[in-house]
């Protein structure tokens, strides 16, 4: 673990995480905001008993229009140990989650993967690994064999609103890098009773102004990975933050004329996957952080 010159994340900032935070927030601990069933997620995830969900605290890219900057931006959370991990991921998994969905973890992944080893014998449902898509080799290649399903974001279909938006000038790049390794580790999306086991889910939040972008980015998809090797969600979930953004397009909700253009996009290419209702689009929508689920005991049977 290079905590010392941190490379962790494609920024690769250097930063010494034993004395200060790195570009992505993290220091020398694993943090997390919140740990609890989620029901909001794809049907395929959270399933009906609702997904187990581990939201970590920091993130990679610096998205002016986060909703959950609190903790992406914010660092908003408390430090638990690798042992604390497993105990919640088998908490969670006794509270009946259909998953064990894992949220902007790739600054932590080290410690995650050491987690994920200790429990994985004991888990009977599958792991998500739920990112912004910017993943860097090192942190798939620990993940390996522990995760069995990738859930990363695919945002932009180029880097320099990629750089506009989020401060990463190569976050295209990355992205197509990593899902590419992400679907020679796990393979083609498999169901069982409705819940995704294997395979990845690529999400895409289709942003005001940016439709015709959108419809490139599943035209790109649709050629990098043909015949079904990945699916696709698109979301119409986006909310204008409180303090109004430069670009103008980012200070309001999409309509619906942008969501359903995309869609038949979507449609005629024949992605399979899922789409958000629009009624989706709002701040109910967005997780409470209070540290929820990060001080209970483990329950022994």
């Amino acid at each position: 673990m290079k905590l010392q010159h941190c490379t962790l994340c494609p920024k690769a900032c250097g930063a010494d995480r034993t004395r200060t935070a790195g570009w992505c927030g993290g220091g020398a601990e694993m943090r997390a905001a919140r740990a609890a069933l989620h029901f909001w997620e794809e049907p395929c995830i959270s399933g009906k008993g609702g997904a187990g969900v581990v939201f970590f605290s920091g993130c990679a890219l610096r998205c002016c229009f986060c909703q959950n900057r609190q903790i992406s931006q914010e660092w908003f959370g408390k430090a638990i140990s690798v042992s604390q991990l497993s105990e919640i991921l088998l908490r969670l998994q006794e509270q009946g989650a259909e998953t064990l969905d894992l949220v902007t973890g790739s600054h932590y992944a080290p410690w995650i993967a050491e987690s994920l080893q200790q429990v994985k014998p004991q888990l009977h449902i599958p792991v998500v690994w739920n990112s912004s898509g910017y993943d860097s080799p090192e942190i798939l290649s620990l993940l390996n064999g522990l995760v069995d399903v990738y859930l990363p974001d695919w945002k932009y279909v180029d880097n320099a609103t990629a750089e506009q938006y989020s401060g990463i000038s190569d976050y295209c790049t990355v992205t197509e890098q990593a899902i590419s390794e992400m679907v020679r580790q796990v393979g083609t999306p498999v169901l069982n009773h409705g819940i995704l086991q294997h395979g990845v889910l690529i999400r895409h939040l289709i942003l005001p102004g940016q439709r015709h972008a959108s419809m490139a980015l599943l035209r790109k998809i649709a050629a990098t990975f043909p015949d079904g090797q990945v699916w696709v969600s698109l979301m119409g979930q986006y909310t204008p933050p409180e303090t109004p953004l430069p670009d103008r397009h980012l200070n309001r909700r999409l309509t619906t004329m942008e969501y359903q253009s995309v869609l038949k996009v979507a449609q005629e290419l024949e992605l399979e996957g899922f789409s958000q209702d629009l009624t989706s689009a709002r701040k109910t929508y967005i997780p409470s952080f209070s540290l929820e689920g990060l001080d209970e005991p483990s329950q022994k049977t």
